[in-house]
């Protein structure tokens, strides 16, 4: 099941001729998830070969214009490309009150329903589920009210050994039985253990995204363990103070949020324009957590199955 994050947007507020302000695409088994949704965004989607109409919902971190102005734009869009099942829009408030003024006056005869979800950014909690995902807020540190998202895949069910039910010659209900965990009585009388004949084809999986927000210990603990982990990373170790005064992270910080998760990887963006050769700030982040990439613009990040 593929599971994957392409990026579409890695700088901050201040407009570069190169770079797009903060948004990134979650897909998760073809199901597809746009976070924060910078300026241009709709092109960035194109440009990446991923269909706007194919988005089941949007998620923004928080309400300044680099992660929302794109949001705008991308609903005429969908409407204009013919979009008539609803889109999902989780952000904290007052982005609902946004969403009903700009569908005042620009949005009077868009052809589907925009569900508008407020979130609790002071809260750690499941605000979207399905039959595959899991979605977490996790409170993050910013001069506004700010939430990451954990994005959690739910365990797969369980297999049945194939070889296994020809050695034993179980049959449907016994097999079903095993799917649902149980151990299972042979027709010796044998009881055997669930865990001698299933196994789970992979282990769930987990990407967080860690967006605005000064160094937070408890964001990293509430992201433990994660697979890929997305920490913005504006500033250079050397910019600390500057960075604290402006709710941002330096490379060090980032590199110690991941340290303290255990995460497997982690993606760094969000760069200040200042910043011309963004390896510098990958090199700091290696020195305190070694896997550590850049998330260039174009770049997708798989997540593979660990079995």
């Amino acid at each position: 099941m593929a599971f994957s994050v392409t990026i579409l947007g890695n700088s901050s507020a201040k407009p570069t001729p190169s770079a797009h302000p903060s948004a990134q695409v979650v897909n998760l088994n073809e199901q597809y998830y746009l976070v924060d949704a910078g300026e241009g965004v709709q092109q960035q989607l194109i440009r990446r070969g991923i269909n706007p109409l194919r988005l089941r919902a949007v998620f923004i971190s928080h309400l300044h214009g680099d992660h929302c102005y794109g949001l705008f734009p991308l609903i005429s869009t969908l409407g204009l490309e013919g979009k008539r099942t609803p889109l999902d829009i989780y952000a904290p408030a007052p982005m609902g009150e946004i969403l009903d003024y700009h569908a005042k006056y620009f949005l009077d005869d868009i052809p589907y329903e925009i569900k508008y979800h407020q979130v609790d950014t002071t809260k750690h909690q499941i605000i979207m589920e399905n039959n595959t995902l899991e979605v977490w807020s996790v409170p993050l540190r910013h001069r506004v009210p700010t939430a990451g998202y954990h994005f959690k895949e739910k365990q797969p069910g369980l297999n049945v050994d194939k070889f296994k039910i020809e050695r034993y010659g179980l049959s449907i209900a016994q097999i079903v039985a095993l799917k649902r965990g149980e151990d299972i009585v042979l027709e010796s009388g044998e009881v055997m253990a669930n865990e001698k004949l299933t196994y789970r084809p992979y282990e769930a999986r987990s990407y967080a995204y860690l967006s605005d927000t000064n160094y937070s210990a408890k964001a990293a603990e509430r992201v433990r363990g994660v697979d890929l982990l997305y920490h913005e990373t504006t500033y250079a170790r050397s910019e600390e103070q500057w960075a604290k005064g402006r709710g941002h992270s330096t490379t060090t910080e980032a590199a110690r949020v991941a340290q303290l998760a255990e995460a497997k990887r982690l993606i760094i963006g969000h760069f200040s324009s200042r910043y011309k050769n963004h390896d510098l700030l990958a090199e700091e982040c290696r020195e305190i957590f070694p896997n550590t990439d850049i998330a260039r613009e174009g770049d997708t990040f798989f997540i593979d199955e660990r079995r």
